[in-house]
Parts: C-alpha cells; sequence; structure tokens
C-alpha cells in the first residue's frame, strides 16, 4: 500500500472492485480497501449475473481482485475506522502523486491564486479569472484499524450493508441456504417447495405475493404483527394462507424442515423467507457530514446519493448496498462501474481546470 493514491475505494465486493476496474483501466492509482466480510458470503452461489451464473460469491472476488491488478489496481485487506478531511486544501495537476500542484492562496508569476469549492480563481494584475472545476481536489485521509493511513484525491464508499436478522432461534444457521429473502436471488432454488413467508418487516407481504411466481405452496407467518385488511385480501386473492402466532424456533437438520409456533404448533416447510433489516455499514462518515438515513421503503437505513453516486460532501461517492439496499450483485457493479467512471471524468476537470489557471497566469508550475 502506497502513501497516497487519486481514489481510495472502501469496500471490495461488486460494487468497490467494478469502480477501481474502471478506475485502473482510465491509468488512475487506485487504492480497495476490503474488510473480508461480503454481505453474501453464506450463499452457495451468484444468480442473475450474466456470465457468472452460479459462480460462488467469493471465487467471484478472487477473479474481480485479479482484474483490478491487472491493470496495476492495488487491493489489501483492513478495516476502515475514520476518514477525515485534510487541512491543508491543494488542487493538484497532471497525477496525485507529482510534484506540481498549486496552493491555496498561492502567487503563480505575480498572479494570486485562490482555490474555491468551484475549482481556481485566478487574480493578476489585469483583472481575475474564474476556471470552474467538478470539485476542488481536497485530500483526504482514510485510517485503518490497525493505524496505518493513506491520502487520496478522492473517496469511493462501497461497504455495502449487514443484514438484521430477526431473533429467532435457528434462523441464522439456516440464512443464505432455506432461509433467504430474495426471490431473484434465491427464489429458482426453492421452486415449487413448501414456502412460509415470515412477516419481519414493511416488505414482506410484497415478499409473499413475488414468491406466488415460484410455488403454490405459501403460508404467510403473521408473527407478532397485524395485517390490513387490503394485505389480507391479496393474500387470499393467490391463495395464501395466513398463520397466526408467534415464531419461535426455526427447525432444521440438514435442510430446514419447519417452523414452530408459541403453542407448539409445527409446520412443515422447506423454505422461509424473512425480511431483514438492511444496515449501511458505512456508519464512520459522519464527520464528513455523511451519516445514515431510513430508507424511503422502511427497509432500513442507507446514505443517500445522485443516480451517478455522487453524495453530498464534494469528493465522497457510493456505490452498491451502502446506498442502495435492494441492489443485487450485477445492479451495484454496474453502479460502481458509473462512479468510477464519473470520479474520473471529475479528476480530468478538475486537472482542466487547474492547467486553464496556471495558463492564465502566465506559466505552467
Amino acid at each position: 500500500m502506497n502513501d497516497s493514491y487519486e481514489v481510495v475505494v472502501l469496500g471490495g465486493g461488486a460494487a468497490g472492485l467494478n469502480a477501481a476496474l474502471m478506475l485502473a483501466r482510465s491509468r488512475r492509482s487506485v487504492l480497495v480497501i476490503d474488510a473480508g466480510s461480503p454481505r453474501n458470503a453464506p450463499a452457495q452461489g451468484v444468480h442473475g449475473l450474466l456470465g457468472r451464473e452460479g459462480m460462488s460469491p467469493l471465487e467471484l472476488l478472487e477473479v474481480g481482485r485479479a482484474e483490478v491488478r491487472g491493470y496495476g489496481g492495488h487491493v489489501v485487506s483492513g478495516e476502515v475506522v475514520a476518514v477525515d478531511r485534510v487541512t491543508e486544501s491543494t488542487s493538484r495537476a497532471r497525477g496525485f502523486d507529482g510534484n506540481s500542484r498549486v496552493a491555496a492562496g498561492a502567487r503563480v508569476n505575480g498572479a494570486d491564486v485562490e482555490v474555491t469549492p468551484n475549482g481556481l480563481r485566478v487574480d493578476g494584475g489585469g483583472g481575475s479569472l474564474d476556471v470552474s472545476g467538478a470539485a476542488n481536489s481536497a485530500d483526504f485521509r482514510v485510517t485503518l484499524a490497525d493505524g496505518r493511513t493513506v491520502r487520496a484525491r478522492r473517496i469511493l464508499i462501497a461497504t455495502g450493508l449487514a443484514d438484521v436478522l430477526p431473533e429467532i432461534p435457528g434462523l441464522r444457521e439456516r440464512w443464505g441456504n432455506e432461509v433467504l429473502h430474495c426471490p431473484y436471488c434465491h427464489g429458482w432454488e426453492v421452486r415449487g417447495q413448501r414456502i412460509a413467508v415470515l412477516s419481519s418487516g414493511p416488505m414482506s407481504v410484497h415478499q409473499a405475493l413475488l414468491f406466488t411466481q415460484l410455488s403454490d405452496d405459501i403460508v404467510f407467518l403473521a408473527h407478532t404483527t397485524s395485517l390490513t385488511l387490503e394485505d389480507t385480501e391479496k393474500l387470499a386473492a393467490h391463495g395464501i394462507q395466513i398463520v397466526d402466532g408467534e415464531v419461535v424456533e426455526v427447525l432444521a437438520d440438514d435442510h430446514l424442515t419447519g417452523i414452530r409456533l408459541s403453542d407448539g404448533t409445527i409446520i412443515a416447510r422447506d423454505a422461509l423467507v424473512v425480511a431483514p433489516r438492511m444496515n449501511t455499514r458505512a456508519t464512520f462518515l459522519t464527520d464528513l457530514g455523511l451519516t445514515p438515513e431510513p430508507h424511503p421503503a422502511g427497509i432500513g437505513d442507507h446514505i443517500p446519493a445522485d443516480p451517478v453516486g455522487r453524495t453530498t460532501t464534494p469528493g465522497v461517492w457510493i456505490a452498491g448496498n451502502a446506498t442502495d439496499p435492494t441492489a443485487q450483485v450485477g445492479a451495484a457493479a454496474a453502479a460502481g462501474a458509473m462512479a468510477g467512471a464519473q470520479i474520473n471524468a471529475e479528476l480530468v476537470m478538475v486537472d482542466t481546470a487547474t492547467a486553464v489557471a496556471e495558463r492564465a497566469a502566465g506559466t505552467r508550475v
């Protein structure tokens, strides 16, 4: 790991690696820091990803890391605990680790050069010139749990999310196998089986309706919730039996076998659908003004961003499940590619603004 990079990517899943791939192919110096705990590690395979259907999640990441390294990108293991903006704000040209730069408040060939949030302002004897870049080339410092630090011109957050599962004995042990949440990720693997849907979130009824495409034998476990009349009608219209009573245990041997209710009733099932709360792992960015917010769908929290991954904090970008909890692997990878391309374009514009300012001042530093 070097002391500084143009872009540091926090998180080495599909979003982070694909962003790094785009940046490395654009000849950017890029570092990926990965904590090594991918959300989909319990799953046997990645599905719905063209060309990689059924591949092990861990194998997919290994292939991705090799591809990034093949273009000169760096990938290291580590846990990020803090990201802060370095006090000295500078605008650099032609590469982060070069010697060419214009510092805030500098004089270039008799002209005052000011770094502004929008680029550079050059004030010479004959007047002033504003050179607008996409954003100021502010430096960031990333701190790892082991004390290492690294500097970057731009930060991409791709730390993903953590699934908070219902606290029911036996449920976590089958998570990623017969306990699942997404019909598109793992629905085919339980097609035609006896499926129970646990009412554990605002999207549980929606989940049940989607799984009707995969099985004719579905029960809806009301658990500790009450259904609206509208939801009851929707389930009944599809022939889904509503079972009252609190779920107290998920039963299994080598595979899931049933669900135990608080009154002792056992419902024989082959698969259980749950709605975990999805919480972003990017909880270390408060010093940069980025705090997780409730997701509009009520499924957890996230850090909002614009369609290309730009956050409200200049220089900080985000992609994948950290901002879009519902994104599958393919969508997360696509978001990473978009963010990587946009970061490259922003750096080009900033470096162009620097070069124009230097030229206007009568010299190239």
